[in-house]
Formats: structure tokens, sequence, C-alpha cells
């Protein structure tokens, strides 16, 4: 099976948490052997492991047709892409995009990560992902959340291939309702709506997809995140403590629930003592949680 996916992110470029779910997705769709991954990243650097897909980048797809020589392609292409690739997505340009922002290949440059005109990069994102879906021979299309969903969408409809959207997250986990930005949740639903299959991290965001966003029930499952144990096996840690130790480690936002954490930590240490409690991460809750903590009593 042939697979065209759109992400946003990769590693060793770590903006947030898809960067490291689409690593291990690939990593595990590759040892299925039967699986071939084009992976489609906005601004890739160049440096990113390509042993289990192929990565095009965006930002070196032409969507305006230039008349330049392969000396010229070659130079500006600066490794991340062959001349000869250009000019097969050159020929696939699908629609006068011509009043567009574009550089001297007709290319759209991106930022990288999530800057102040993310609306308007995942727009021009879901452009360039229809020269690339008729550039490229796939089977099936892959969506990695809203960001990159109207990329998904413009594949299947300029090539009619099946679409699956992954769903990392929804707005309800990033916010409370009233929070709810518009803008995406519309985003979010429209790559649902026109998805053949949804795929949900877990129960709740499964329910969540059929109970907000109005989804078919049938064409969402639930696949669960994995954990890589290889390479534990040599580990020895000393705790230096005789506590039973609770961990959360992560980005201290409100969509990983830290405050849960604390809160189940102060019922704990109402009923028992041996037990600490430790938060590793950062984020834009992190002096928040101090002060909720320091609140509780429990800061020692």
């Amino acid at each position: 099976m042939k697979v065209l996916m759109f992400g946003w992110e990769y590693p060793p470029h770590i903006y947030g948490g898809l960067a490291t779910a689409n690593f291990g997705i690939t990593e595990g769709l590759h040892a299925q052997r039967d699986v071939d991954i084009t992976l489609c990243l906005p601004h890739p650097f160049g440096d990113e492991d390509q042993s289990y897909c192929r990565i095009v980048v965006m930002n070196r797809v032409p969507i305006v047709w230039r008349d330049v020589d392969y000396g010229f392609v070659e130079q500006r292409l600066g490794g991340l892409m062959t001349p000869d690739y250009y000019y097969r997505l050159r020929d696939h340009i699908y629609a006068d995009f011509g009043h567009m922002n574009v550089n001297e290949l007709g290319a759209m440059e991106f930022a990288g990560g999530y800057p102040a005109n993310l609306h308007e990069e995942i727009n021009n994102y879901s452009i360039i992902a229809g020269v690339v879906a008729r550039t490229e021979d796939f089977d099936i299309i892959h969506a990695h959340d809203w960001l990159t969903y109207l990329a998904g969408i413009a594949a299947k409809e300029l090539t009619g291939k099946p679409l699956v959207v992954h769903v990392h997250a929804t707005s309800f986990d990033r916010g409370t309702e009233d929070q709810i930005d518009s803008r995406v949740y519309d985003i979010e639903k429209r790559g649902m709506m026109a998805a053949d299959k949804v795929i949900a991290v877990s129960d709740l965001t499964r329910n969540i997809v059929i109970n907000k966003y109005g989804i078919d029930p049938e064409k969402v499952v639930t696949v669960h995140n994995a954990v890589d144990f290889s390479g534990r096996e040599n580990v020895k840690v000393e705790r230096g403590v005789r506590d039973k130790v609770v961990t959360f480690l992560g980005r201290i936002t409100f969509q990983k629930g830290p405050e849960y954490f604390i809160e189940a930590a102060a019922k704990v240490l109402k009923r028992t003592k041996g037990v600490r409690f430790v938060m590793a991460g950062s984020g834009d809750m992190m002096n928040r949680c101090i002060r909720h903590v320091a609140k509780l009593g429990i800061s020692d």
C-alpha cells in the first residue's frame, strides 16, 4: 500500500506532540513491510530521518509555472528536492495561482512551526497538496489533525482516493467549551465529514468526535498511541528516595490535564504518606499550576 501522508512537523524539529506522533506512526507503518509512505511537510530542514518515509518539501513545490533552467533550480532547491522531481511537480499544476505570493521557483514559503498567520499557511498548504496529489502514485490519503485536514480534502477531491483523518486532539481538548475557536472547529468538522475513516487516539476522543462533531460512529475507530520500550533493558536508575514516586511528564498545558494530576495528588496525600508527586515539563500553565500546588499546601 502507498500512503500520501500530510503532516505539519517531524523530528528533530519538534514544536508540539504531532512531530513525535508522526514519527512513531511512520515507523510503525514501515514495520508492516508492505507500506510505502510519502510524507508532506510545510518546512522541513533536510536533517529529518527518512528511514521510514520519503519527505516532500512543500515550500519547494511549484504552484505557478516558472521557466527556470536546471542549474538555477538545483541551486535554489538546496538539496532538499531533486530538480527532476521539481519539473514533475510543475507539470501537475492544476489551476491558475498567479495571484499568490510565490518565489522564483513558483513555490510558497512557510515559516515552520505555528506562526501568527497559521490559518493562511494552512490554506496555502492545501493548495500545494493538490499539486503533490496529482503527481504522486498512492492508494490512500492520511491527514493528521486540523492543520492538514484541508490538504487531505484537496487531495481527495482532485484524485478521488480515500481519506483517513487522524484525530490526535480536538478543540474540546485544547480549552473549555466557551473557548472553542470556531475557525478550527469548522476545519475539524469538514475534515471528519469528508473522511472515509476517522482515527481517534482514545475512546474519549472517539466519543467527542461522534457527539460534538456529529460524525457517523460507523466510520470512527480508536487506535491508541503506542509505547516503544526498546532500549530500557539495561537502564539502571538510582531513585534517591524511599517514597513511591508518581510522575507527570509532558507539556504543562490544558490539553494534558495537569490540574487533574495536582488534585489527585492532594487527595492521595491527605490519606497517606511516603508518596512523592513530580511534575516534569513546561507550558503555558506552569505558573498557574505552581500557584495551585501552593494553594493546596502540597508544594513540599
